[in-house]
């Protein structure tokens, strides 16, 4: 990997995410350690905002950094694309595709993945979106078959076109079926005088008995409520159970749809490394479970940070909710835990400071939660925009997606629609 030799404790970073790279941040200015950072992208994506380059609302440059960038000031610490294999606890060695690394202290930090919860069909059928390639997939996929809408003669085949079918009620979900309808309501037939609106259809298919479970049940009638007003048709009780391609059939025995375009986001799941104890992990979730200073147990020397950690407490049995805030807050506790660690100081466990929740379902649409209140609509819509420009990585990503979303705002129009390189099936993600 041509990592220099150190008489410094050696600190691997395996992710960089948003545990990842705010942990390497942190520790730009301290000397006491050499840090390496390994992904598999050189980049860090801001994963909330994914759902807008998937409909046209952004470029992906706007929601992507590169990781170089965030560490380019400590001269103590690397970054290397590859991807990780396989972790030696007992050696201290981490395998990957470029070679062998030794290491003193490892963070886990690698994230989730999709969950199709075992459903093979699904997983080969559909689209998700986790990554920048994967939500330029479903981009290209809308807008393909708009296209074949426009030629195709057969009338039921271009209604499978223009039906567009999401599974999954959370906050992916949510957001992707309200932009979809906004780019029907206001772009559609501007750019395809061949289409109407009308013969655009878009179900939203959920398997509890309201959207946005994990939030409030304000706030979940008031999504509903602005999803229908968007012409969004929401199924509750409803789950998918299969999909070849072209047929989602549910649960629901008179209940199958025919489409081109169906999208999985019903659910995320860890992406642990092989090779730590079976006993490390918390199969049920596939993460790791780590004690309250983030250590994976039995390690001393190994830690996870993020979706990837589960740290099980009374108040939250089931670990930390996989969102950014607690793998950014874990990370800046761990740089600090880490410090006191080389100066033989106690660690400090960790503490979560819960911000709240929020989903946009469209313009002047959004819910939030927060110290136990529920905001709706323009107001909740305006303080989503900003949490999400502050915590996006770079000051030319926040420029640029703010210039996107006023110019969005004003012409009601969505300035990305590009289609550059066709979806295919398959296609590495």
């Amino acid at each position: 990997m041509n990592i220099p030799n150190t008489t410094q404790p050696r600190l691997v970073i395996i992710g960089g995410g948003f545990a990842g790279m705010n942990l390497a941040k942190a520790l730009v200015q301290n000397k006491n350690f050499q840090v390496v950072l390994i992904d598999k992208h050189n980049y860090h994506t801001f994963q909330p905002l994914l759902y807008q380059v998937s409909t046209a609302g952004l470029e992906p440059d706007s929601i992507a950094y590169p990781l170089r960038k965030t560490i380019k000031h400590g001269k103590h610490i690397f970054f290397r694309l590859a991807e990780v294999q396989h972790i030696s606890a007992e050696r201290q060695v981490i395998s990957t595709t470029i070679g062998d690394l030794s290491f003193d202290y490892l963070v886990i930090a690698t994230g989730s993945k999709t969950n199709f919860f075992g459903n093979k069909a699904i997983e080969a059928n559909a689209v998700w979106m986790k990554t920048v390639p994967q939500a330029l997939n479903i981009r290209s996929l809308i807008l393909q078959n708009l296209e074949q809408a426009t030629i195709t003669s057969q009338p039921k085949e271009r209604a499978a076109l223009l039906r567009f079918v999401i599974a999954g009620g959370g906050p992916t979900g949510v957001e992707l079926a309200g932009a979809i309808a906004e780019l029907r309501n206001n772009v559609v037939e501007r750019d395809y005088p061949d289409i109407k609106a009308s013969e655009i259809s878009i179900y939203l298919i959920e398997g509890a008995p309201r959207v946005l479970a994990a939030m409030s049940e304000k706030s979940s009638k008031a999504a509903s409520k602005f999803l229908k007003e968007l012409g969004v048709e929401i199924l509750l009780n409803t789950r998918v159970e299969d999909y070849n391609g072209s047929l989602v059939t549910t649960n629901q025995a008179d209940l199958a749809l025919e489409t081109k375009t169906f999208i999985w986001s019903a659910g995320v799941t860890g992406a642990p490394v092989e090779g730590l104890q079976s006993s490390a992990l918390i199969k049920q979730a596939n993460r790791y479970k780590v004690n309250v200073y983030n250590q994976i147990e039995p390690y001393k020397n190994i830690f996870a940070l993020g979706d990837i950690a589960c740290m099980q407490t009374e108040a939250l049995p089931k670990g930390h909710p996989m969102l950014a805030q607690p793998a950014i807050q874990q990370a800046k506790h761990l740089a600090k835990n880490l410090e006191r660690l080389l100066a033989n100081k106690s660690l400090l466990p960790f503490a979560y400071n819960d911000k709240g929740t929020m989903a946009t379902v469209g313009r002047n649409k959004a819910v939030v939660d927060r110290n136990k209140k529920t905001y709706t609509g323009f107001f909740a819509w305006f303080i989503w925009m900003l949490v999400h420009l502050w915590f996006l990585v770079g000051f030319r990503n926040r420029v640029i997606t703010f210039f996107n979303w006023s110019y969005n705002y004003i012409n009601y129009d969505k300035a990305a629609r590009l289609i550059i390189r066709p979806f295919k099936r398959n296609l590495d993600s």
